[in-house]
């Protein structure tokens, strides 16, 4: 590698990224739009279905943003721990010490989303994604003299996808990121439109790669607080939901965006990401709102087999059930008799409850909104 200047920050031009404007305009423009809408939908919302709708979309982006990493953490003990935060109720499970640690993550990007963001916060963070780990410790830079690099294939002929700045070089490296995030930023000297300041932020930090490990969940969790400080007020968005649908290219973006500073193609992919994000984050609103005044019609009026399916279905968000809810579903879900089933199904139906869809063994039934 010596002479080689192979990556980003091996160029001479390093932090200097360059993009072009003028192919961002257009998408920070809808972006400040859809948040108008988005803050006008909120509107329609009780205060408890408001806490219900954030819990929702934290919980979803906890859980994504791990398994992007490769991580699967219990939805149920991550959505637990969310909902005991805000005072909502709980089924009092222990909640495993990833899974608590991710959920408080989130609820302080929520919460403190306006709060200055220095080296303690990020020290902080990283403690909370290392909650329960043994082999690395959480909350400092990483201090190990052998290259953190990102490979994939056989141990014999890996492939390098990127090389990290050498661990000496990071803590200067993240202060002149920090001072580079409050000059960006609202009242910054140098503030930048939304869109591009999160992507640009996004790839910065991850581009220096400060931790051992945490770096990328850490990346999305900045990308969402730049966002939360350009618009004053907390922004829950599905932005790891969105990443984690097309995982292959966002680490194909990255690989291409981190061998030179020109970035527009990078800005480009991370703002339309956020606008998919932004539409998710806009059905989960419709879904709420419909599937409480589903739930309020429906109360006093099913039997406890009937309420039991059709919270499970909610469970599921706007995207439902992968296919839709079959009869064989409903018997594993209640552990009903199949005549049964097809009585309460039918009765469902019959309501104005679900939807049926097929005929025979490809019968499927869908909430009905």
């Amino acid at each position: 590698m010596a002479g080689l200047k192979r990556w980003n920050w091996q160029k001479d031009d390093w932090p200097d990224f360059r993009f072009d404007p003028g192919r961002l305009a257009a998408l920070e423009e809808r972006f400040l739009q859809c948040s108008g809408m988005y803050s006008g939908s909120l509107k329609h919302l009780e205060k408890d279905g408001k806490d219900v709708l954030v819990v929702e979309l934290l919980t979803e982006e906890a859980v994504k943003t791990s398994a992007i990493e490769g991580e699967i953490l219990n939805r149920e003990s991550v959505q637990s721990s969310m909902r005991r935060q805000f005072g909502l109720a709980t089924d009092h499970r222990r909640v495993p010490p990833a899974e608590q640690g991710i959920s408080e993550l989130m609820m302080e990007l929520y919460r403190d989303s306006q709060a200055l963001l220095d080296q303690d916060r990020l020290f902080h963070w990283h403690a909370l994604l290392m909650t329960g780990r043994r082999d690395l410790a959480g909350g400092v830079y990483r201090t190990g003299t052998d290259p953190l690099q990102v490979v994939s294939g056989a141990l014999y002929k890996p492939t390098i996808h990127f090389e990290a700045p050498p661990s000496s070089v990071v803590p200067d490296e993240m202060r002149r990121f920090l001072k580079w995030y409050q000059s960006t930023g609202p009242e910054g000297a140098n503030r930048l439109p939304m869109l591009t300041r999160a992507g640009m932020c996004h790839l910065y930090f991850v581009s220096i790669h400060p931790f051992e490990d945490g770096n990328g969940r850490i990346g999305r969790a900045l990308s969402e607080k730049t966002l939360s400080e350009g618009l004053a007020r907390p922004v829950v968005i599905a932005l790891s939901a969105m990443i984690h649908q097309n995982r292959k290219t966002y680490y194909e973006m990255l690989e291409r965006s981190n061998k030179r500073n020109e970035i527009t193609d990078w800005l480009v992919y991370f703002a339309e990401t956020i606008l998919e994000a932004q539409s998710e984050s806009q059905r989960w609103i419709e879904f709420i709102i419909n599937k409480t005044r589903l739930i309020d019609r429906l109360r006093g009026t099913w039997n406890k087999r009937q309420e039991k399916v059709i919270l499970r279905m909610a469970h599921e968000g706007p995207r439902g059930f992968k296919g839709g809810l079959s009869a064989e579903n409903y018997l594993a879900i209640t552990g009903t008799s199949r005549a049964t089933a097809t009585r309460d199904l039918q009765n469902l139906v019959d309501m104005g409850a679900l939807v049926r869809t097929g005929r025979l063994k490809g019968t499927r039934y869908r909430l009905a909104f």
